[in-house]
């Protein structure tokens, strides 16, 4: 699995007061391309999460637009876009722990 540094936004840690012991919380992560992020979790997991065309309907049909896609953030531990939109970390991170990244279609 590639390593990346942890980015310097998009970072629940900068939060400074909560401590998430969960294993499967997002700490951080990073757009790396076109409907695709890189996740880093609290335990040190880490890999890419693809978002296929197939993924982009119901609630989260208007994400398909990259400019909406890329307000994406980490609220407490959770990958998540405004609209209380959000996916499951204990899923994400159980896909990624396993095949190094979380396909979505």
């Amino acid at each position: 699995m590639q390593q990346r540094p942890h980015p310097a936004t998009h970072s629940s840690a900068r939060l400074g007061t909560i401590t998430f012991r969960a294993p499967w919380r997002v700490l951080a992560l990073e757009i790396i391309g076109e409907h695709e992020l890189y996740v880093w979790f609290v335990d040190g997991t880490a890999g890419r999460v693809k978002f296929e065309a197939g993924f982009f309907s119901g609630v989260f049909a208007h994400l398909k637009d990259q400019a909406l896609f890329e307000e994406v953030d980490v609220v407490c531990g959770a990958v998540t876009w405004p609209g209380e939109l959000d996916l499951a970390p204990d899923t994400m991170h159980d896909e990624i722990a396993a095949h190094g990244e979380w396909v979505l279609n």
